[in-house]
C-alpha cells in the first residue's frame, strides 16, 4: 500500500468512527427525550395496582390449585376403578 491509500484508509476510518460516535450521542439524546414524556404515576396508583396484582395471583394460584388437586383426585378414582 503506498502512503496516500494508507492516509486515505485511515481517514474513512476515523469519518466512521466520528459518525457513530455521532450517531450514538443523537440515539442517546433521544432516549433522554423520551423518558422526560413519561407520566410516573403517584404513591397511591401504585399501591392500587400492586394490591390489584397480587389480589389476581392469589385468585389464580387458588384456581389452579382447586384444579389440579380435582384432576388428580379424578384420576386416582379411574385407576381405582380401572383395577377392581
Amino acid at each position: 500500500m503506498t502512503g496516500t491509500n494508507r492516509k486515505n484508509n485511515e481517514k474513512g476510518k476515523q469519518s466512521f468512527f466520528k459518525k457513530a460516535v455521532s450517531r450514538a450521542k443523537g440515539f442517546f439524546k433521544g432516549c433522554a427525550v423520551e423518558f422526560g414524556k413519561i407520566i410516573w404515576p403517584g404513591r397511591d396508583t401504585m399501591v392500587k395496582q400492586f394490591a390489584a396484582v397480587v389480589c389476581v395471583s392469589v385468585i389464580t394460584a387458588v384456581l389452579i390449585a382447586v384444579i389440579d388437586f380435582g384432576a388428580q383426585n379424578l384420576i386416582d378414582v379411574l385407576v381405582k376403578i380401572g383395577t377392581t
